[in-house]
């Protein structure tokens, strides 16, 4: 009877156990935001499949409504995180550093101090593309006065793609779009180059060589020892195997991605995001394969950014270590 009573009592205080932590951990969202927005960028992007995937994962995992938004990309991603109108979005480490330095195109003057990083995602090459039919096969066959088009307006491929252009001593006249917008102009003849900034592979690039043939041209040794001397971008190349096009990987530069979230934002709220991002990266791959490199080992490629402290608290409890300097003050 005493053994009898003894695992009734035990029973009872396990379950007793679990209806407080289930309780506690009900309280631990009381300040929880009832539904969350991933800024992203245009259709046809990375930056919109990936981060409709990612929106859609952390949804699932924390039982609370979220979704991807079509957005201008990292320019506007910043703007909204930082004046709260989103919770989360993706953006590249060079308009990051100039929306916290204040140089933001979408507000001059206003330093955006209520962004913090989350995660890594992945290195967004510069590359170019081509009809084949066109006979553009290097950057220096482009013609003089050729239509290229640079993607949505104050993305990061139309801040910065255009400079590095002008300063490989390319003319041009520039149009802005999104990415499968601009990829079905190309295909009309309204375009002679696209000008990609954006994860691999590209949508509307694997689109693009689906239904016609196409160049995707590579920076000569030259030009990326130009171009990494004088923009905040590092030396990359394209893999063979991301387009049937290729024979052999592609030389570019490149500009790391991290997602962002206000800085405001819970702390309990962004450690159980970045708990289901960084602890599930085989469904992050499935989401988009360029998700390989969306690992915590990457975080130090964030050098602007402070980590939000819900990111914090993850990363130390998993024996990665976060500089001051990149520590929310």
């Amino acid at each position: 009877m005493r053994n009898a009573t003894s695992r009734i009592l035990a029973g009872t205080l396990a379950g007793s156990l679990l209806v407080a932590a289930s309780a506690s951990a009900q309280s631990d969202r009381s300040d929880w935001p009832d539904n969350f927005t991933v800024g992203t960028a245009s259709q046809g992007g990375t930056y919109f499949v990936y981060g409709s995937g990612w929106a859609n994962l952390v949804a699932n995992e924390l039982g609370i409504s979220g979704g991807g938004e079509v957005t201008g990309g990292p320019n506007q991603n910043l703007a909204l995180v930082h004046t709260g109108n989103i919770a989360l979005g993706l953006t590249t480490m060079g308009p990051a550093a100039e929306a916290l330095a204040g140089q933001s195109p979408l507000a001059p003057g206003v330093p955006m101090d209520n962004v913090c990083a989350l995660f890594p995602m992945y290195e967004t090459p510069f590359s170019i593309t081509a009809l084949a039919g066109s006979g553009i096969t290097s950057i220096s066959d482009i013609p003089e006065g050729a239509r290229i088009g640079f993607g949505p307006a104050a993305s990061t491929s139309d801040t910065y793609f255009p400079a590095i252009l002008e300063a490989l001593g390319v003319d041009f006249e520039r149009r802005n779009g999104g990415w499968t917008d601009l990829g079905g102009q190309l295909q009309d003849g309204l375009l002679d180059v696209i000008a990609f900034a954006a994860g691999i592979p590209i949508p509307a690039v694997s689109q693009l060589e689906v239904q016609t043939d196409v160049n995707i041209i590579e920076f000569t040794e030259e030009e990326q020892a130009q171009v990494l001397d004088a923009f905040p971008v590092a030396p990359f190349q394209i893999p063979a195997s991301t387009y049937e096009t290729l024979e052999e990987d592609a030389r570019a530069v490149s500009m790391w991605n991290f997602t962002i979230a206000g800085c405001d934002l819970p702390e309990s709220f962004i450690y159980e995001v970045t708990k289901v991002s960084m602890e599930n990266n085989d469904r992050m791959q499935e989401v988009h394969r360029s998700a390989v490199t969306s690992i915590p080992e990457n975080i130090d490629k964030n050098t602007v950014l402070p980590f939000h402290p819900g990111a914090v608290r993850w990363y130390e409890e998993n024996g990665y270590e976060i500089p001051e300097e990149r520590k929310l003050n």
